[in-house]
């Protein structure tokens, strides 16, 4: 199995989105999310950024990864880098490039770079997007990864500094779908589910990032979007309708005009995100 390089570092199309209050108060009410101007439409939430880059996202990899293998891919890792909220009214302008892969034994990962920018061209945010492609080692490391944001495994010792609990409702996927323009038919339809060998229907990732997402602001950011610089998950296991979850979040340092928080998010005893890092302007 081999990668294109010439794919590398190449911009995709533009993509252009207008926001709309609507939009934003219909994203945050399809993630549950209890933050007044997140549902009201005057500030979109954290993972809203997602909205307006989906198109573009994606594109890059089919420069680089051959096409027979697009049924073994995942969504890895998500990490956002804020530079301002995104408000009703911004007309917005993305692109993405595929800036590196590397091949391991159990599957190879792609990173993807994804800009989003207003219409004067400043930067709203950057993103990084790491696609793993299961059972697929294409046996080098090529270009760049996404910037680390590993847990340390010693804050176990500690109890956390919060938990929030969340609850994924049974029509929660079927929210999602239209609010985030995401219309994958593991998240909608039972019987393609199970074709695909899963017990039923998913919930999103970024769903289930979104009520981290808001977990940490309430927490630690007085609820203000404005606040928040980065914020950055793994996911390691599929959330389904009618879970339960809890966010723990984690004090792990200062810098003076930032605090810097781990967390992550479990069912039980199952963790279905990890690697948290949330950058909190103090």
């Amino acid at each position: 199995m081999e990668f294109d390089d010439a794919g590398l570092n190449v911009w995709s199309d533009e993509e252009r989105f207008e926001v709309t209050r609507e939009r934003i108060a219909e994203y945050a009410a399809a993630t549950n999310d209890p933050i007044p101007a997140h549902l009201s439409g005057d500030i979109a939430s954290p993972v809203f950024a997602i909205v307006p880059v989906f198109e573009a996202m994606m594109m890059p990899v089919i420069d680089v990864v051959p096409m027979d293998i697009f049924g073994r891919v995942v969504h890895g890792e998500q990490d956002f880098h804020f530079h301002r909220p995104i408000r009703p009214g911004d007309r917005l302008v993305s692109r993405a490039k595929a800036v590196g892969y590397e091949g391991r034994e159990n599957g190879t990962t792609i990173t993807i770079l994804i800009e989003c920018r207003d219409s004067d061209g400043e930067l709203v945010n950057e993103q990084y997007l790491t696609a793993f492609f299961r059972n697929i080692d294409v046996g080098k490391r090529v270009g760049e990864s996404a910037p680390p944001h590993k847990f340390d495994p010693g804050l176990e010792a500690r109890p956390p500094l919060a938990r929030v609990a969340a609850h994924v409702d049974d029509d929660q996927t079927y929210r999602y779908a239209p609010a985030s323009g995401d219309p994958v038919p593991l998240h909608l339809d039972e019987q393609v589910a199970k074709d695909a060998g899963l017990p039923g229907i998913i919930a999103h990732g970024l769903c289930t990032m979104a009520m981290s997402s808001w977990a940490v602001l309430t927490e630690v950011a007085g609820s203000d979007v404005q606040r928040l610089k980065r914020f950055a998950v793994r996911f390691s296991k599929m959330v389904f309708p009618g879970d339960d979850l809890e966010t723990q979040i984690w004090k792990t340092g200062s810098t003076g005009s930032d605090t810097t928080y781990a967390f992550r998010t479990a069912r039980g005893t199952d963790l279905v995100l990890t690697d948290g890092l949330a950058v909190v302007a103090d």
